[in-house]
């Protein structure tokens, strides 16, 4: 099977998953749970459930007890991208090719459905000691999921990269920004994978630096995009960071080269895999074909 049709087809399995996790849109409080999955049904690539699922397979992990945890990410993911949204921050009305939450729901319940998201992502993650009440790896991988995501991951990257904007910015300062912003969510997910499967520590410690680089080339190649691409194609306003007046790879190395860093890095990433004794074939391809994206 060709690996965008592969790639289609465990999205379609992950999609199934988050539905299911999905909480009601019953009671008085109805119209902020009916803003939170109209945010996490808007689709996108389920690329962080979808690299978590496969790193914990890759490391023999067989069981449900990963599922509660993409969905969790999925939610972490997307409630970041609805606040990223919001009026006070990048201020965008379409994102995959529909108004954004703010835009469809007014800006107070898209924050309070950005809220939502992040505390209903770990009351789905704690389901998982219903599935391995005896698993302490369980406690692990929640200690990874709220890290990855607050002031020392995702939200600590996104607080400096909005005191970046307007402002000249060294490539140090860059790659802090882009390994916590994009690169802590990449890393939770593999990491959390190999967690649950029982991966050692040595394997553990691998997977992250890789999840780390992978996250880099994945920022690197938004930023091509953001000046490349179309809004039609890209399902959201192209040419956003030069409107918010940010610094990016592309501004301070131009296209090219950052092509070539993207492509550096995504390699490497692949080689850090693939010098585990325990392969998949799916993952590092996917890995690779996410710095090639159009979208």
């Amino acid at each position: 099977m060709e690996i965008k049709a592969e790639i289609a087809a465990r999205t379609s399995q992950i999609e199934a998953v988050i539905a299911g996790y999905l909480p009601k849109e019953e009671g008085y409080q109805r119209t902020v749970i009916e803003a939170m999955n109209y945010s996490v049904l808007a689709g996108g690539k389920r690329l962080r459930p979808m690299l978590m699922w496969e790193t914990y397979r890759m490391f023999g992990g067989r069981s449900k007890v990963i599922e509660p945890f993409m969905a969790a990410i999925e939610m972490i993911h997307t409630y970041s991208l609805v606040h990223d949204d919001l009026p006070a921050m990048d201020n965008d009305e379409y994102r995959r090719g529909r108004k954004t939450t703010h835009a469809q729901y007014g800006e107070a319940m898209g924050i309070l459905a950005g809220d939502g998201l992040l505390n209903y992502a770990f009351e789905t993650a704690v389901k998982a000691f219903e599935i391995e009440p005896g698993n302490a790896n369980i406690g692990k991988a929640l200690q990874i999921l709220a890290a990855k995501s607050g002031i020392h991951g995702m939200l600590g990257g996104q607080c400096v990269d909005v005191e970046a904007e307007g402002k000249p910015v060294t490539e140090e300062l860059l790659k802090l920004i882009y390994r916590l912003k994009t690169g802590a969510l990449l890393e939770s997910s593999m990491l959390i994978g190999a967690v649950l499967a029982g991966a050692t520590k040595g394997e553990q410690r691998q997977v992250e630096q890789a999840a780390g680089e992978l996250g880099l080339a994945f920022q690197i190649q938004d930023d091509i995009l953001d000046v490349t691409g179309t809004t039609e194609v890209l399902g959201k306003p192209a040419g956003s960071d030069e409107k918010n007046h940010k610094s990016t790879w592309v501004t301070i190395y131009g296209i090219k080269e950052a092509g070539q860093e993207a492509e550096r890095l995504s390699r490497h990433s692949v080689k850090l895999m693939e010098e585990l004794v325990v392969k998949n074939e799916f993952l590092t391809a996917l890995m690779m074909e996410l710095t090639r994206r159009e979208k």
